[in-house]
């Protein structure tokens, strides 16, 4: 069976994915400090009434601005935001495609690692050396990097060029 491909909407190129040139070696204390203070009040609002474990998350964007997110939480559990996505989320609605850094501010001890939806969501717009930061309230922190919390993830070189089908 051959498909024709010539009525195939060209695709829109992927976000420029940071790579070890555009990550910086190191980001500075007052820089962490700054991404668990959002997270920290991100977390604030949390919507949680099912769930009750209310995270918050700060991701720093290649312009070295800080996004903040919360989890939302929906009956239909399905539909629930992650914190995580929503910091990706406000850094792409502001026009950011390249995460450098991010922290993720649970309750549990020790601090809980994001899902791997939120993995693979960093995965898009990050490079395997992104270092995530896990905080929890009472000042335990782990860090680690994308490529130890998703060894293998997904991403644009296993897509057989987005078309669906085949030959």
């Amino acid at each position: 069976m051959t498909t024709d491909r010539s009525r195939t909407p060209a695709r829109k190129p992927m976000p420029e994915r940071a790579s070890a040139s555009t990550v910086p070696e190191k980001i500075s204390e007052s820089t962490w400090r700054r991404l668990v203070e959002a997270a920290t009040r991100a977390r604030e609002n949390a919507y949680a009434p099912y769930s009750h474990y209310p995270v918050g998350a700060a991701v720093l964007g290649a312009d070295r601005k800080i996004h903040s997110g919360c989890n939302v939480e929906n009956s239909s559990y399905g539909a629930t935001f992650c914190a995580e996505r929503n910091a990706v989320g406000q850094a792409v609605a502001s026009g950011e495609q390249r995460i450098l850094a991010a922290v993720v501010l649970t309750g549990s001890t020790p601090p809980a690692p994001p899902c791997g939806i939120c993995l693979q969501t960093f995965a898009e717009f990050a490079g395997a050396e992104l270092p995530i930061l896990l905080v929890n309230p009472a000042g335990e922190a782990r860090g680690l990097s994308l490529q130890e919390l998703l060894p293998h993830a997904f991403g644009p070189d296993d897509l057989d060029g987005g078309e669906a089908g085949g030959d």
